[in-house]
């Protein structure tokens, strides 16, 4: 049987084999490691000396860039992905530098802080697969800002309870504008089959009350949507965005619905 000593040195060898070191003309050493991304690239690590003897691990811009292919990293500074992101670099001990993370390490500490950066770019790489309460937080928070820019946040009204309506105030939409006139759209986000179902009972009742408005739905993603609650909705509804990709569409929806 083997002893923890054998099987520690067996473990050494083993991920030292998964690790190599390149040098480029610029002076940096190029650090291969087994960490990769989904699509199975592995991580750039790169070290160059500090000015007191230490070692400076960057990525180089590379963790934020592949983000980018994604999703807009100016989101990253606001709203729920900004906290998460911050959360990551204050616990990991990494620095942002214009988009270049980075962590300085002792020497003798070397290979605990490329394990520990490591960590940090997969982390940081898996903002995108935020759960689901997190997802609806920044769909909202998306919404509230493109909306900002095609009418002006002074004009745009949250959380908004139709006027002179019995228990208004248990039937808001999430956001309204004010129209020509003085009848509103109603702009809905559904970002699930719950939230479909929610603007629907809202736009029942308030047609049933009579109320003058006209009803804007925008989709996280209209396909994923159960069929039934997505039925009932499109039944109620004036309009629909299938999701906040159609920028174009929801400006012309909008501007049209205000004249």
């Amino acid at each position: 049987m083997e002893s923890l000593a054998d099987l520690q040195e067996q473990l050494c060898r083993s991920m030292c084999a998964e690790v190599s070191l390149r040098e480029t003309e610029e002076g940096h050493i190029v650090v291969s490691t087994p960490f990769t991304f989904p699509d199975g690239d592995g991580y750039t690590i790169y070290l160059k000396r500090t000015a007191t003897g230490g070692w400076r691990l960057s990525d180089m811009g590379s963790t934020l860039m592949r983000l980018s292919y994604e999703q807009d990293i100016d989101k990253l500074k606001d709203g729920a992905r900004a906290r998460v992101y911050e959360q990551i670099v204050a616990e990991m001990g990494i620095e942002d530098d214009g988009g270049e993370l980075f962590l300085e390490t002792p020497p003798s500490v070397l290979g605990e802080g490329v394990f520990r950066f490591g960590q940090a770019l997969t982390r940081i790489h898996d903002i995108r697969f935020l759960n689901r309460v997190q997802v609806e937080s920044t769909f909202f928070e998306d919404l509230a800002s493109e909306l900002g820019h095609i009418v002006g946040t002074d004009v745009l009204m949250t959380d908004y309870a139709a006027p002179n309506i019995p228990d208004a105030d248990r039937y808001r939409s999430d956001f309204a504008i004010e129209g020509k006139g003085g009848r509103p759209l109603l702009i809905f986000g559904v970002p699930s089959g719950g939230r479909a179902r929610l603007a629907t009972i809202v736009i029942q009742y308030l047609i049933q009350h009579d109320f003058d408005f006209r009803s804007l739905i925008v989709y996280s993603d209209m396909t994923a949507i159960p069929k039934g609650d997505l039925a009932r909705l499109t039944t109620v509804a004036n309009d629909q965005i299938p999701s906040l990709k159609e920028e174009v569409a929801l400006r012309r929806k909008i501007v049209e619905a205000i004249r």
